[in-house]
């Protein structure tokens, strides 16, 4: 792949597979901020919005592996139709028959229009690929995505310049308290997990919330 080539991110995710890379520790962070999260959450049901969900490997392991994973309602939305059928095809497999896995492009807010506020909102992969300014209005309008008293997990890289402290205030300014913040310092990775405690929003339709600049 060339400098000026799009991202493959089918073999993007060939990454996840060497137990030493970042994005393997990055996934087994997240992976644990999902389950400390449905524990709990339990036995209420509850609904789980995933953005960009690439082939769903951080929330649908997780719940292949729970006996209560019916209490979950989940939507992924993902534009590459390939690690759709993935997520699919995983879902299937383990019986996730609450899971609905969405072709769709999660930078337009009316790809939501169909879709319950959630009890978890994941924005996990995305701000590391689009500009800051479109990181800013996703973090704005995460609120229109949510139940009252909704968590919402993120990832960013914590490479300079480090855009981290301004998002975590960003989140700040649009209704949430921050409950945990991972920043490894021999992993350039970020995990953020922040509640809102602000009132959710209503849903704005037809704006464009970021696009993907790799």
């Amino acid at each position: 792949m060339t400098a000026d080539q799009p991202t493959d991110w089918v073999h993007w995710h060939d990454q996840y597979d060497d137990p030493t890379s970042a994005l393997a520790h990055r996934l087994a962070v997240v992976r644990g901020h999902i389950r400390d999260w449905l524990d709990g959450t339990a036995p209420e049901p509850v609904t789980v919005l995933s953005s960009c969900a690439g082939d769903g490997r951080d929330l649908l392991p997780v719940l292949a592996e729970r006996s209560d994973a019916g209490r979950v309602r989940a939507t992924l939305l993902e534009f590459d139709d390939r690690n759709v059928v993935t997520a699919r095809a995983f879902a299937q497999a383990h019986g996730l028959t609450s899971v609905r896995v969405e072709h769709a492009d999660a930078g337009d807010s009316s790809a939501y229009l169909d879709e319950d506020p959630a009890d978890l909102v994941m924005l996990c992969g995305i701000f590391g690929n689009i500009t800051d300014e479109d990181v800013r209005r996703t973090v704005e309008a995460t609120p229109e995505l949510c139940r009252p008293g909704a968590r919402v997990i993120w990832t960013r890289h914590h490479k300079p310049p480090d855009l981290t402290p301004r998002i975590r205030q960003w989140f700040a300014y649009a209704g949430f308290a921050e409950r945990t913040f991972d920043a490894p310092a021999d992993f350039p990775y970020s995990v953020g997990v922040h509640d809102l405690v602000g009132p959710p929003k209503p849903l704005r339709a037809g704006r464009r919330l970021f696009t993907f600049v790799r």
